[in-house]
């Protein structure tokens, strides 16, 4: 995300799109039905007054608590389980602030959501928003944030534990043979069933637009008139969603790496392998211009460097790479391509990889590679993961339906897929079918969002952005009646607090005084 991190702020929001086993955001169709998609049906506004039987959710008061992190406190807030029948239960949800510091007038509270979906909100508020955003700005503002429904904090989803996510996370997604379609299979209904195991209710209703009432509701105990909310990655589709449910409660918002919500996840995948490419494309010339590139020497072009890639991740996929010392683990070809896409998320990683590449290419050496898989997922040195890839899939297979529902379907994508990536495409192709074995149906499907009447809104992209392509920052940004497209013109997954000073600047002015960038603007 940006390059001011915590180590487990690396972790949160490495994500966006990809569901267990980097499968993109789970949807159905063809490009012509997305093509329907994007003209079509948009989301429709809420009602402007809040319903008499939600009335006690919004006046609900917070008791805030020390966090044992100093400067912040923390909370629990209820919201109805299921909003159209609130009466039915509730779901308990984390939030935590740290308020304003001054000088200057207070002005209200700023909700932050770093993206996944899964990341968790409170953790990425406590190790770097609350921290690591401008002075200014946490001056003026109470810096907040919840952790979504079945995330982190607020009743997380959990499906496999350690040993069972190790197994999983190991499957090899480049099936050669109908063996091991079987055992991918397998595999993505084992976690399936975990999932439903765990939380068979509230699998039904963790989707987006809920998260997004959530928000609206938090805004209202908080004692906020309008939301501010600076949304990172999926983040950018929880803040679009609240504007298009609730227009008029637009304050002010940024929307950094923006997903495009009018378009439904086969295409979706196929857009962000695309991005994917782009990225290493950037990589792979960074990497040969520099003295002891794993993958090539000087003049070597980047289409042959990604040759040399697929070779290393086929020469794994025959015989992984087995670690030494007391955790003796194996480094498969779905674990070292889960590796390098990690480090695709921020330049400042591409000397890691370079590390990495060479240590196992050269030296058998799997530790570094592992490493950088390890932090994509969450997983701790003692084994144990965050519910990150299980909250991950949860949402995404609710919010849309399956990209692809059998095997024979995604055999006949796969040309498609490669051409988008010859290096990634295969493995991402078949890690979209995980959503076909999902036990709840979906709730949502691809709409436009244009929340007719709100406040301007900052949309960034990132033009070699991997995870949300700059065209769906495009995209969004022309489908709010009111969006304004801020460009960055750089590597790297969005563009706040990245070193960029034309983009800080052009934000923290719209944070502290309402003046959102002219449409279009460009920053490097």
């Amino acid at each position: 995300m940006h390059t001011r991190r915590t180590p487990r702020r690396t972790r949160t929001g490495l994500v966006l799109l990809a569901a267990a086993l980097l499968a993109t955001a789970c949807s159905s169709t063809d490009a012509s039905t997305s093509a329907r998609s994007a003209s079509g049906a948009s989301l429709a506004a809420l009602p402007q007054a809040t319903p008499a039987e939600l009335a006690p959710y919004y006046g609900q008061k917070l008791s805030w608590r020390d966090c044992g992190v100093p400067g912040f406190q923390c909370a629990t807030m209820k919201a109805p389980l299921d909003y159209a029948h609130p009466a039915e239960g509730d779901v308990r949800l984390a939030v935590a602030r740290k308020k304003a510091t001054g000088p200057g007038q207070r002005l209200g509270s700023l909700l932050v959501n770093p993206g996944g979906p899964g990341g968790s909100a409170v953790g990425y508020l406590q190790q770097y928003a609350g921290v690591g955003y401008p002075e200014e700005v946490r001056a003026r503002y109470d810096m907040v944030a919840v952790d979504p429904r079945g995330v982190a904090r607020s009743e997380p989803v959990e499906c496999l534990d350690g040993p069972k996510m190790d197994a999983y996370t190991r499957t090899d997604t480049t099936p050669d043979d109908e063996k091991e379609t079987e055992q991918l299979v397998g595999a993505y209904k084992t976690f399936a069933e975990g999932c439903s195991t765990d939380a068979p209710e509230l699998l039904r209703h963790v989707s987006t637009a809920e998260s997004a009432r959530d928000m609206d509701l938090l805004r209202g105990v908080l004692g906020d008139e309008k939301l501010t909310y600076v949304g990172a990655s999926y983040g950018t589709f929880l803040g679009a969603t609240y504007a298009g449910l609730f227009p008029d409660r637009v304050g002010r918002l940024v929307l950094d790496g923006a997903m495009d919500p009018s378009l439904p996840a086969r295409q979706l995948n196929m857009e962000q392998t695309a991005g994917f490419e782009t990225a290493f494309q950037s990589f792979a010339k960074d990497c040969v211009r520099r003295s002891g590139c794993p993958l090539g020497g000087k003049g070597t072009t980047p289409d042959q460097v990604g040759k040399n890639l697929k070779a290393f991740f086929e020469k794994l996929d025959a015989r992984p790479i087995r670690t030494a010392g007391t955790e003796s683990r194996e480094l498969t070809e779905s674990l070292a391509t889960t590796g390098v896409i990690a480090a695709m998320y921020d330049e400042g990683a591409w000397p890691q990889l370079r590390e990495a590449l060479t240590a196992a290419t050269k030296k058998n050496d799997a530790a570094g590679l592992l490493a950088l898989s390890d932090s994509y997922y969450e997983r701790d040195p003692d084994g144990s993961y965050s519910n990150l890839m299980s909250a991950n899939a949860a949402v995404n297979c609710l919010d849309l339906p399956a990209a692809f529902t059998s095997p024979d379907e995604v055999r006949a994508a796969l040309p498609d897929f490669e051409k988008a990536s010859p290096v990634f495409g295969e493995g991402l192709a078949w890690a979209s079918l995980n959503c076909a074995y999902w036990p709840v149906q979906p709730s949502g499907e691809p709409r436009r969002i244009a929340a007719e009447g709100s406040a301007p809104i900052v949309v960034v992209g990132t033009t070699r952005d991997p995870a949300t392509p700059y065209r769906w920052a495009e995209a969004l940004a022309a489908q709010l009646s009111a969006g304004r497209l801020l460009t960055y013109d750089g590597d790297g997954h969005t563009a706040y607090g990245r070193g960029s000073t034309c983009v800080d600047s052009a934000i923290d002015a719209y944070l502290l005084r309402g003046t959102a960038p002219a449409d279009g603007k460009r920053c490097s």
